[in-house]
């Protein structure tokens, strides 16, 4: 049975990407899926894995109510965006499954950054930075079609990973420097500074 759904398109600070909203939530809370191939996307998600046959597509990230997808140089959204929409819309109103299992269960490294080779130990700041990101930076962020996600904390630096339409984007730079190496620095004195992964493209 077809259920009514509602897809509307947003613009991003990044220029190659576009977030699709829908009117319900398509993953649980807290739970984001990001792929840069289609090779990701297999036994993951049947979502993500249709929208990279699509010739244009060079990128999908999926959280609570949106997918964002970045598309290749090559073609301009004025052409694409009603199509995407349009699939992303009838997609979820058939039912079709979206996330078969989450990719963080798989493996212990986030979204093919191979975190264990950067030696972060536990520290007493962990708990503390891991929950100002969650309650100040990660509501914008997902209103931009991102997700930011802590990955750890070394000699004054914390490091996190950026996906969905903020990696890679310029505009995520400044914001990183400007806005969440501020917040934590004014919470935590010993934060010196903030760097970003991104998801290898």
């Amino acid at each position: 049975m077809k259920v009514p759904v509602t897809i509307y398109s947003e613009i991003t600070p990044n220029p190659s990407t576009m977030k699709f909203v829908a009117n319900k939530y398509i993953l649980p809370t807290g739970e984001t899926a990001n792929f840069t191939s289609k090779k990701d996307t297999i036994g993951f998600s049947p979502l993500a894995e249709e929208l990279f046959q699509l010739p244009f597509v060079d990128g999908v990230f999926m959280a609570s109510n949106f997918v964002t997808i970045t598309k290749t140089e090559n073609v301009s959204w004025d052409f694409i965006t009603m199509q995407l929409r349009e699939y992303i819309r009838e997609w979820i109103s058939e039912g079709k499954e979206i996330l078969l299992k989450s990719q963080e269960l798989e493996e212990p490294t986030i979204s093919n950054v191979d975190v264990n080779n950067l030696n972060f130990d536990k520290t007493e700041f962990d708990h503390k930075i891991a929950a100002l990101l969650d309650e100040y930076v990660r509501p914008a962020v997902e209103n931009d079609g991102g997700a930011i996600d802590y990955v750890g904390y070394k000699e004054g630096q914390v490091t996190v990973l950026m996906k969905g339409s903020c990696a890679g984007c310029p505009s995520s730079t400044a914001t990183l420097k400007g806005g969440i190496e501020t917040l934590l620095k004014q919470h935590i004195p010993e934060v010196k500074e903030v760097i970003a992964l991104n998801p290898p493209m």
